[in-house]
């Protein structure tokens, strides 16, 4: 359809800010699993793969979940530990420094990444309330 190399320009060239939702943030790594193996943008390097877990966890991972996140303007003036929804049965294995925030849903699965003008969440903040409209208020003013 010819939109990645619009899009290539615009987060490389004309570096504008990104925001990636779910499988927004899916799509920015270098594979998927999911309904067979596909190419990602390979933005991110990393894969997506199914979401294991082991009683009495589910997959779909449905809920909110406690974000621990380093020192990043997307989560300025939230606090460590905040709520945010996840509805997701797939997970990103990040094989680079981007990770930014991690939850904890059987055991550490990486909820968010930066890398320069890229920023993306697992995450809903759609869904999450008062700390998702900070969050997005953040990526507007800071990002």
């Amino acid at each position: 359809s010819g939109l990645i190399p619009f899009l290539q320009d615009v987060v490389f060239e004309e570096k504008k800010p990104v925001l990636g939702i779910c499988v927004g943030m899916q799509l920015l790594l270098s594979s998927s699993e999911e309904n067979g193996i596909h190419e990602g943008l390979n933005w991110i390097q990393g894969e997506v793969v199914a979401l294991e877990v082991e009683e009495p966890f589910k997959v779909p991972h449905v809920g909110w979940n406690d974000v621990q996140f380093t020192d990043n303007p997307l989560f300025e003036n939230l606090e460590q530990g905040t709520n945010f929804y996840f509805d997701h049965s797939f997970e990103c294995k990040i094989h680079e420094d981007a990770v930014i925030g991690i939850t904890n849903y059987c055991r550490i699965v990486h909820a968010s990444v930066c890398k320069e003008n890229l920023y993306a969440v697992q995450f809903h903040p759609e869904k999450s309330q008062i700390a998702g409209l900070r969050l997005f208020k953040n990526f507007l003013e800071r990002c």
